[in-house]
């Protein structure tokens, strides 16, 4: 089990399961002069326990357990947050229903309209979550790997900013690296010029070597299947290890964490 796996929608939804069940404790509906209990007592809540709480439960489960899992682990062969989802829709509507259809001899209690706000959080989040970049987002972002402690008396090197590794300067994606010359020199005349590397994506995939990149901006990142679901965000400030180059510029890029996925959008990306 790797918490990083966790999304911040998937965060939103353990709230709102806490806060739920908080609701549950609370009266469901209110009258002056009457002590109503909670929903868990079902001689007087027939169907608002099951319809509404172990629904949006059991919903909040499936949506946060499937991180967990293999990728398209189902259940009757539908994959289990399309059951997460079904069901958070099916509670956040029996929350609704019970505020409609509240009996005119009793009031609306705080368990009532607080179990409809987070079942509809919870359905809002199955619904769009996968959509919403600010959602679909790591919920406890990758360490930054540590760099290389400089030898005792050694100067840094120029450019070798807080995370760099190897303390190297970082280069744009699909630059080629220039050639040096010594201290207060000029390059030699009689030596040829290097010839320019190819471009990265022009490279067949058996001559790719893996490099160390971060990017400017967050961009997600998608499974290699091809789905459009962001698995990840890859954040600026941590160091992602690209494997393998997918496409004419896609890049396949590994979490520290382990997971694989594409990322399309590689401009402006520095390489360590």
């Amino acid at each position: 089990m790797n918490i990083r796996s966790l999304t911040r929608g998937d965060g939103v939804v353990i709230g709102a399961a806490v806060l739920l069940f908080i609701a549950s404790l609370l009266d469901f509906y209110s009258a002056d002069g009457v002590d109503l209990p909670s929903v868990w007592d079902t001689d007087v809540y027939h169907l608002a326990l099951p319809t509404v709480f172990l629904t949006a439960f059991v919903a909040a489960g499936l949506l946060v357990g499937s991180r967990f899992l293999p990728q398209g682990r189902g259940l009757a062969g539908v994959p289990l947050p399309a059951w997460g989802t079904v069901l958070a829709v099916s509670s956040v509507w029996a929350a609704l229903w019970s505020l409609i259809t509240c009996p005119s001899t009793f009031d609306l209690g705080a368990g009532a309209v607080i179990s409809f706000l987070a079942t509809l959080a919870i359905a809002g989040v199955a619904i769009a979550g996968p959509k919403i970049p600010a959602l679909a987002g790591q919920l406890i972002p990758d360490p930054a790997p540590a760099a290389p402690a400089a030898a005792f008396g050694s100067q840094p090197q120029p450019g070798s900013g807080y995370g760099y590794p190897g303390g190297q300067q970082p280069q744009p994606y699909g630059a080629t690296p220039q050639p040096v010359p010594p201290y207060g020199g000029q390059p030699a005349a009689h030596e040829p010029a290097p010839a320019p590397a190819p471009a990265a994506h022009e490279a067949p995939a058996a001559d790719f070597t893996p490099f160390w990149f971060a990017v400017p901006v967050a961009r997600p990142l998608f499974a290699e299947d091809g789905s459009s679901s962001p698995i990840a965000e890859l954040a600026p400030g941590t160091w992602y290890l690209a494997v393998e180059q997918r496409g004419q510029s896609a890049l396949i890029a590994q979490t520290q964490d382990g997971r694989r996925g594409v990322l399309n959008d590689t401009s402006g990306i520095q390489r360590g």
